[in-house]
């Protein structure tokens, strides 16, 4: 399977995750001049701002690894365009990363990591 087939299977599983687990998804691959968020949920009154990384096994580190701080910075910038374009000034926010692991053989696992990093 390549890449992009796995990362669009693991997005759609990552989605079904949160909302299994009480997340509201509000967006889906949100595009802005500043780049893209796979997924913005929201549960309670927090906003999660969500990078899914899906990989068919560990030989190269965890998915979350995978996000440097350039992606991060590109994230936090889209983020920041998404609570302006929506006006959402009044909730709490995070930044968190979704790990799907999706081997040949066997079920997805899911991680997620809260608060995987900060704005700023």
């Amino acid at each position: 399977m390549n890449n992009k087939i796995l990362g669009a299977k693991g997005e759609q599983a990552a989605a079904l995750y949160l909302e299994n687990h009480g997340y509201f998804i509000r967006e889906r691959n949100y595009r802005a001049k500043t780049g893209e968020i796979d997924i913005i949920a929201s549960k309670g009154d927090t906003i999660s701002f969500v990078e899914v990384k899906t990989r068919g096994s560990m030989n190269y580190g965890t998915p979350a690894e995978a996000v440097n701080y350039y992606k991060q910075q590109k994230i936090v910038r889209t983020a920041q365009a998404y609570i302006r374009y929506k006006g959402l000034h009044d909730y709490c926010y995070r930044f968190d990363v979704l790990e799907v692991l999706a081997p040949k053989s066997g079920a997805m696992s899911f991680r997620l990591i809260e608060n995987a990093f900060e704005a700023g």
